[in-house]
């Protein structure tokens, strides 16, 4: 499965979860909205409600935990910030919609009351997420090295891909590992993939990078910055901060 059918897979699950639990929460009527309207009209509002706050949350989850892994910034960190300030123009938001379905319920909650319920949804949401990311991890045929004593990396390649590790490229949630085959995507941490690699002889060149010695074939220079030329066509960033191990460790020129 690619990178892109495999996002677009974990998309469908969370964005199907939020028109599942819109319906139910429209069966039950939370937060005393059972006694606003029939049936037919509730599901639809906590449809738009759920739906709404699993493409909104969603989006900024996306888009700021990869910047915030190369930024080296935990997930406790960010993510409450990111939850609070997300729920206040989603908070604007479905107060409007309620009010075009129900058009004295402005009066009847207050904002403050309001905000709380949504920040509720995003956790709600948040939770969705989490288990989504967990559940669509792509188990794959592994090569059988059972008590061969390799790197437990290895066992993560499917075997149309090899056994030969050229490196390790963080994206999200996941790493990329490449070898002489092709890619593949698996749910773990760079720091997890980095305990995995036994004696395989490589360096951590970059945040979101490692790279086995063999695989690299040249240096190119870019100004000040360096990327490591590697076998079948990649290149890997150097990190400023690594520039001097590399050179001592023989990788690229000393001058």
């Amino acid at each position: 499965m690619t990178d892109a059918s495999a996002k677009a897979r974990q998309w469908a699950i969370e964005l199907a979860a939020c028109l599942a639990t819109g319906a139910l929460l429209g069966a039950i009527g939370p937060f005393g909205s059972f006694l606003n309207d029939v049936l037919i009209i509730r599901v639809a509002y906590w449809v738009i409600v759920f739906l709404s706050c699993g493409l909104a949350v969603g989006l900024t989850i996306r888009i700021v935990t990869p910047r915030a892994r190369k930024a080296g910034v935990p997930i406790w960190a960010w993510a409450p910030a990111v939850v609070l300030a997300i729920a206040l123009p989603l908070a604007a938001f479905t107060r409007l919609v309620a009010v075009a379905f129900w058009a004295g319920i402005g009066d009847r909650v207050s904002v403050a009351d309001w905000y709380g319920q949504t920040l509720l949804m995003c956790l709600v949401y948040l939770t969705l997420h989490a288990v989504v990311a967990r559940s669509t991890e792509r188990p794959e045929p592994r090569l059988d090295k059972s008590g061969s004593g390799d790197p437990r990396i290895l066992r993560h390649l499917p075997l149309r891909l090899g056994s030969d590790l050229l490196c390790l490229s963080m994206e999200d949630h996941y790493v990329r590992l490449h070898t002489g085959g092709g890619s593949v995507l698996v749910l773990m941490s760079l720091s997890q993939a980095l305990a995995e690699l036994g004696d395989i002889d490589g360096l951590q060149v970059h945040r979101s990078w490692w790279v086995a010695r063999d695989a690299v074939t040249g240096v190119i220079k870019d100004g000040r910055n360096l990327r490591l030329r590697l076998r079948g066509g990649l290149e890997a960033p150097v990190s400023r901060a690594s520039v001097a191990r590399l050179r001592q460790a023989g990788w690229i020129e000393t001058r």
